[in-house]
């Protein structure tokens, strides 16, 4: 019991010894995979939209919603137009954010963080209501009337801006008022304005008051398709006839428009995992069909004033990364980042493990082999330099070889080799008798002779 014990022991110290270099390398092969891993993601996303009134406040608040599902809160925060939301990706104080089609960025400070865009989520039509009885088609018609373009900062007036100064407009500040949305709306029914600018998708509660108010019209631009030319971020739309209200016939006909894109913007700080889980929430938000759009038309890549996300271009390409298709996000991330950790591991692990028994073996045939090499060492001297005097030498040396190899402990499942290393030890032992059993007969006809002699 107390010999299976030890040997049980000298196995486990054999293996112990084997194993560490492999722990050692995959330890480090673990330190480095761990570099190339993502942390994982925050579970709150700062996200900044316009007026409470509009309609990125109102897709933001639909956004949370699904985010939240996932465990992910969104937490939204109202501006005051696309300028302003630049601003705060540029400063880190919110990590995405609705932005206007066409709406430039100023230029980039050495210490501004990069900003990229996750694709164009829907159409944004530039709607142009006045009043009257005069029908407007071309934007020149409005020189010298009072223009609602829109408040300080606002994507709206930047495009209203560029679109008047395009039909030699003047820019004066007393015909163009820093009004918009429910207020621009308001002023214009009273009277008190000819005309509003409007830049909001047709779900906005200020376009669904404007269209169906009496008395207010809506522009159809006679010259759309010299604009979407003029300006390559526009897009010509048609709002056919009747789809605002079948009932009330509105619009009473096919409508040109002049439409953006609503797009979201990010900053380089966003976890590339909330990109995708953001793309899927407004994947089924904005990818319906409605009064501009086919199903499955956004979200997509359509204004270039920001360079394209590379997470979002995958997703645009082929849809949800594998893993959030069939687990729950969280799960996702988790398996993700274990993948990144567990490929380089199992890429060290199988071929060591492939040569670990190679290398245990090794380890415990050289003990014997070392004792080997003593032997044939010794062999060799005794055939070619044997003489009586060193008789008890060599026997001495035989004797210490063989007590090391019985002193020699290796587990159970080796020990033939140890049995094998006596039988050779004994085979030389018997060549070192056998040459002494020569000598000595060598010897006596010479003692003989010397007798007679004497």
């Amino acid at each position: 019991m107390g010999a299976k014990f030890r040997s049980s022991l000298l196995s486990a110290r054999d293996l112990l010894a084997t194993a560490w270099p492999i722990v050692l390398i995959v330890c480090i092969g673990f330190v480095v995979a761990y570099q190339f891993v993502e942390p994982a993601p925050p579970r709150t996303l700062r996200i900044s939209t316009g007026g409470e009134s509009g309609a990125y406040y109102a897709f933001a608040k639909r956004y949370a919603a699904i985010l939240q599902k996932s465990g992910v809160t969104l937490e939204v925060k109202t501006s005051a137009g696309s300028l302003e939301n630049l601003e705060r990706l540029k400063k880190g104080e919110v990590e995405v954010a609705f932005v206007q089609g066409g709406v430039k960025p100023a230029e980039p400070n050495e210490d501004d963080p990069e900003l990229k865009s996750l694709g164009s989520m829907y159409y944004e039509p530039v709607w142009v209501f006045y009043q009257g009885e005069r029908t407007y088609s071309r934007l020149s018609e409005l020189a010298g009337k009072r223009i609602a373009v829109g408040a300080e900062g606002s994507g709206v007036r930047g495009l209203a801006l560029q679109l008047l100064e395009a039909n030699d407009v003047p820019l004066d500040k007393r015909h163009l008022l820093p009004l918009s949305g429910l207020d621009a709306a308001e002023e214009l029914q009273q009277g008190r304005v000819d005309a509003a600018f409007i830049i909001a998708a047709p779900e906005a509660p200020v376009v669904q008051v404007l269209v169906r108010s009496p008395g207010v019209r809506v522009m159809s631009f006679s010259q759309a398709d010299a604009y979407t030319r003029r300006f390559p971020f526009l897009t010509k739309v048609i709002m056919p006839h009747g789809v605002v209200d079948l009932v009330r016939d509105i619009p009473p006909r096919d409508t040109k428009l002049l439409a953006a894109t609503a797009n979201l913007v990010v900053n380089e700080r966003i976890h590339p995992a909330l990109v995708s889980l953001l793309l899927q929430a407004a994947t089924e938000v904005h990818g319906k069909s409605g009064a501009f759009q086919r199903t499955g038309d956004f979200p997509a890549y359509l204004d270039t004033s920001f360079e394209l996300d590379d997470d979002a271009r995958r997703y645009l390409k082929s849809g949800p990364p594998f893993l959030q298709r069939y687990l729950p996000f969280w799960a996702a991330v988790l398996v993700d980042r274990m993948f990144v950790l567990l490929l380089p591991l199992i890429a060290l692990l199988v071929p060591l493990m492939r040569i670990a028994p190679a290398v245990y073996t090794w380890r415990i045939r050289s003990k014997i082999f070392r004792l080997y090499g003593e032997l044939k060492f010794l062999e060799n001297e005794v055939r070619q330099d044997y003489a009586p005097a060193r008789h008890a030498e060599f026997f001495g040396r035989l004797d210490h070889i063989e007590e090391s190899a019985n002193n020699r402990n290796v587990p159970l499942a080796f020990t033939d080799l140890v049995y094998t290393l006596r039988e050779h030890i004994n085979l030389v032992r018997r060549q070192l008798l056998r040459m002494e059993q020569e000598q000595l007969a060598a010897e006596q006809p010479l003692q003989a002779q010397e007798k007679s002699a004497s």
